[in-house]
């Protein structure tokens, strides 16, 4: 049966998706709604109310509009097997990119999970909560740039998240450029749910527990919502999982990692050769762990660790208190108040593996040559594997006040709220002293000789395993503290202006301030020019942004079949960078010749103010190994040759610092979209839409190679084609100033140092179809049947990083890690008291690790099985990843872990949840 509203008939499938999504929420909806206890199929069978979509700021009956929105619900969360926010949009179709996560623990933001819609990379897609901008995580992605966390966010609290795809800065300003992401939290709730949750995992360790209450509570003109969660998951090492807990595991069967080595430096051209005062077999066997192993080159017999990568976490530790209350009271019929608070409390402990110290270049006054000297340290030394976990307090909070009301006789509806938000982070990291830990293997400098320290290396303790106390006496805690805040103040005036021949022309105006800041301090002793960390450096950086928006829509009947959306938007900014201002803008066009049949399409165009620590950061340091391309093409080599990229003598470490650019510019973006929607029957519903996305002046760092290139153009006085450079020009200068090299010495003429920074340089444009369908069947003696399925296949994605420089295509080009395709699906079945639900996901092939194929999908299937015991209580069990599927086979991996980041080394894990209902 199908259900009008206002005059347009909808199926009854849409109208019961519909009647799932019309709940109020801060700062759009004032009307207090029915309790969400309500049966569906009774919402399903009433009027329809309007509601705001993420995309537009006007109320609407179709949920369905110029762009397309995808819904994840709390059940649907529930159901697929999730335990967190992130591990439910870590699933999305739309989600072809590729992000750090804690397999990468020894990267800048290991305990924090990010999206990355599109490939277009973290940071590209707006994340609100509640319709407003969370604060961003204030340790920057890679190093580099901002993004929002999603690990910290209640799943107890979450009553839905929808997802709009495409450019959306003429509604929200920056950072909409692939997409908006507006996780809804729950409102108006009645009654109390005590949910009790525990699990573990197949292969071993990663035991979670959690706990969540929801509830809520009312009288005639108030209401409170209220969802707290504790939430416990043991840490889960890689020496845990078989197939990743040595480099035996290595297909190409590498070695190990030298546990001990000394080695001369003298041979040429830096071919190294070995130097062993005492047994290497005698001294392996003082270690624990240690083993010997033939060396190459006839260089004799080595010292080697075969686990020690597995010593790294690939599952933090977590232990995490959140909760939510939110709050309405009606001052009259057409005045609400508004308040919500939400915070969280985490306690993490990731580990990347364990240290090792490298001895400078020196002198040894016993050898009488050039040497260098490396010492991995175990887990049996350090006092074990948990020994050297760096401890991550994480708080963050978000409090809003609002008010909403009615006027000229509830035509119109008006909202003004004003928010805080504040994400800290203190992190706790155990390094060595270089001090200290050089004092101990080398002791006092002897003198120099040819520019070179003289030491006399402490064979006693160098072949010695040390005792964790003595490990303890060498190392220091390295503290790192940062914080991001964002205010936040808005009035959005909405309604239907007047009445046109086919329907009434619907208004939607804001006005909007804010100031977003951040403060990154890190340890003072990890500065570049302070070094006194053993191997560590940090970045530090702090800012402020003042930004201040106006904007209005509209939503144009233009036939009875045929609706057009436009919207403007003008945002000012007040910072330190060249971004003054940006208007932005966009149109919509819905045809639907017929009731069941919606076509659709949407033009916009979008900007991205520059990530603040793009701007604000303070001077870090890395090393990083490059191609001197200066040095091979004086040698008369050709740079892109084997020779050159293959040479010790021109392919080396270096040390280089990085800093933020206040002479940023805005990115700006364009999007297109079209697709169809068709209720084809009262049951199913199908939709299919092609999007594309561009992307101008992207900031990025300036990669090494190119920085090395333009340098040895302007050294040569000439281009590698031979077209003359002028070196005295103002870009050659700047070029040259950003490469030290050494002035004298035995490396004269080597890189010593280089310098990089972020400019507005690159381009990028993807473009692919989104495909949706849901399916359901209701039958009385078999009960209840529901199938949805998304899939998103990227047709384009190419990037130029210059204007002039050739266009690379990344979805196919063997080098690059996004998914070409994505594809979920979910099946459900309901009868009596009985529930099972089956969820899945097919990640496309990616390249293999040797660059000549691609290796095959990544298909997982999650199930959950719910009983209801009594009319409060059930019981659910839900096994994630039923056939303890790991990454596809690639027998060219031949670097640690062995498979690409983006699959789970996790497996198999079971949970087993009791929910219990009570007034």
């Amino acid at each position: 049966m199908a259900v009008e509203s206002t005059g347009l008939r909808r199926s009854r499938l849409s109208a019961a998706l519909l009647a799932a999504l019309v709940m109020p929420v801060a700062g759009v909806a004032f009307a207090q709604d029915a309790p969400q206890s309500a049966p569906a199929d009774a919402s399903a069978q009433q009027d329809l109310d309007t509601v705001v979509v993420t995309g537009s700021r006007i109320k609407r009956v179709d949920i369905e509009g110029p762009s397309p929105v995808t819904v994840i619900t709390a059940d649907q969360i529930e159901k697929q097997g999730f335990s967190t926010v992130y591990d439910a949009l870590n699933t999305l179709s739309q989600f072809t990119g590729s992000v750090q996560n804690e397999l990468t623990q020894s990267g800048f933001t290991p305990n924090a999970s990010f999206l990355n819609l599109r490939g277009l990379g973290p940071g590209y897609q707006l994340v609100l909560i509640n319709g407003r901008r969370a604060a961003d995580y204030p340790l920057p992605y890679n190093g580099q740039s901002n993004a929002v966390n999603l690990a910290n966010i209640p799943a107890a609290a979450i009553e839905r998240i929808e997802v709009l795809s495409g450019g959306a800065s003429a509604i929200y300003g920056s950072d909409a450029v692939a997409g908006v992401v507006n996780i809804i939290m729950k409102t108006n709730y009645d009654g109390n749910l005590l949910t009790v949750r525990g699990g573990t995992s197949s292969r071993g360790g990663g035991d979670t527990g959690r706990v969540q209450w929801v509830g809520g509570t009312g009288g005639d003109n108030w209401n409170l919502t209220y969802a707290f969660e504790y939430l416990a998951r043991e840490a889960i090492f890689a020496s845990q999982r078989e197939f990743m807990d040595s480099y035996r595991d290595d297909p190409l069967q590498g070695p190990p990692v030298e546990g001990i080595r000394v080695r001369d430096r003298l041979q040429p051209p830096r071919t190294p050769n070995r130097i062993w005062p005492v047994d290497a077999a005698e001294t392996c066997s003082k270690f624990a762990d240690f083993e010997t192993f033939t060396l190459p080159n006839n260089l004799g017999t080595g010292c080697g660790y075969y686990g020690f990568p597995a010593t790294q976490q690939i599952r933090n530790s977590d232990d995490t208190i959140s909760g939510y209350l939110y709050g309405t009271l009606d001052f009259t019929d057409n005045l609400q108040g508004m308040a919500q608070l939400s915070f969280s409390d985490s306690k993490a402990k990731i580990a990347s593996s364990t240290q090792f110290w490298q001895s400078p270049l020196y002198v040894d006054q016993q050898y009488g040559t050039i040497v260098d000297a490396q010492r991995i340290f175990t887990p049996s030394e350090v006092g074990g594997l948990g020994a050297q976990q760096t401890r991550v307090n994480e708080k963050a909070f978000d409090l809003a006040f609002g008010l909403r009301g009615t006027v000229f006789n509830g035509r119109f509806d008006w909202d003004a709220t004003v928010s805080h938000a504040e994400y800290r982070v203190d992190s706790k990291q155990p390094r060595f002293l270089a001090s200290a830990i050089n004092d101990y293997f080398l002791g006092e400098q002897l003198g120099v000789v040819s520019g070179r320290p003289v030491y006399d290396l402490n064979e006693e303790r160098y072949f010695s395993p040390l005792s964790p106390d003595v490990f303890q006496s060498l190392i220091t805690t390295v503290n790192t503290e940062a914080e991001s805040k964002v205010d936040q103040a808005s009035f959005v005036f909405s309604g239907d202006l007047f009445e046109l021949p086919a329907g009434p022309l619907g208004m939607a105006a804001t006005v909007e301030a804010a100031r977003q800041q951040y403060d990154l301090v890190p340890d003072p002793r990890i500065h570049p020019d302070v070094a006194e960390i053993y191997n560590l450096t940090g970045t530090g950086g702090g800012g402020e942004r003042n930004r201040y928006a106006a904007g209005v829509e509209f939503s144009i009947p233009v036939f009875s079949t045929l609706k057009a959306n436009l919207a403007g938007r003008y945002d000012k900014y007040d910072d330190a960078t060249d971004v003054d201002d940006a208007v932005t803008m966009s149109a919509g066009l819905e045809w639907r010749p017929i009731d069941s049949l919606l076509f659709r399409g949407n033009y916009a165009t979008s900007f991205r103010a520059p990530d603040m620590h793009y701007v604000f950061a303070d001077e870090s340091g890395f090393f990083q190994t490059v191609t001197d391309e200066y040095g091979c093409r004086q040698a008369g080599i050709d740079p892109t040759d084997t020779a050159c990229t293959g040479s010790s003598t021109y392919t080396y470490s270096v040390f280089g610092t990085r800093s933020g650019n206040p002479d940023l510019e805005e990115e700006e973006g364009k999007s297109w979209s079209a697709g169809v929607v068709w209720d084809a029957t009262d049951s199913l519903s199908m939709s299919v839409d092609w999007y594309k996305i561009r992307l101008e002046k992207q900031v990025s760092d300036i990669s090494s190679s190119y920085l090395l290139r333009n340098e040895a153009d302007c050294r040569l006085g000439r281009e590698r084609d031979g077209t003359p450079v002028d070196s005295s020009s103002a870009a050659c200068q700047k070029w040259l100033s950003m490469v030290d090299r050494v002035p004298s010495g035995p490396d004269q003429g080597d890189i010593d140092a280089i310098r990089r920074n972020p400019i507005n340089q690159s381009s990028i444009e993807t473009s692919g179809i989104d495909a949706k369908v849901a399916y359901e069947l209701d039958t009385d003696r078999h009960g209840n049947f529901r199938a949805t399925l998304a899939w998103t296949h990227v047709l384009k994605l190419e990037e130029q990083e210059f204007e002039g420089e050739p266009i690379v295509n990344t979805r196919d080009h063997l080098s690059y890690f996004n998914f070409r395709s994505r594809v979920n699906w979910q099946l459900d079945w309901e009868r009596d008291d009985w529930a099972v639900s089956l969820y899945g996901y097919r990640w496309g092939s990616l390249p293999n690790w040797e660059e000549t194929g691609r290796i095959g999908s990544y298909v997982i299937w999650n199930a959950g099985v719910r009983k209801e015991i009594t009319d409060k209580a059930s019981i659910s069990v839900a096994v994630n990843n039923v056939f303890d599927k790991l990454h596809p086979e690639d027998n060219s991996f031949n670097t640690y872990p062995y498979f690409w980041r983006a699959y789970s080394p996790i497996g198999r894990e079971i949970f087993v949840q009791l929910d219990y209902k009570f007034n």
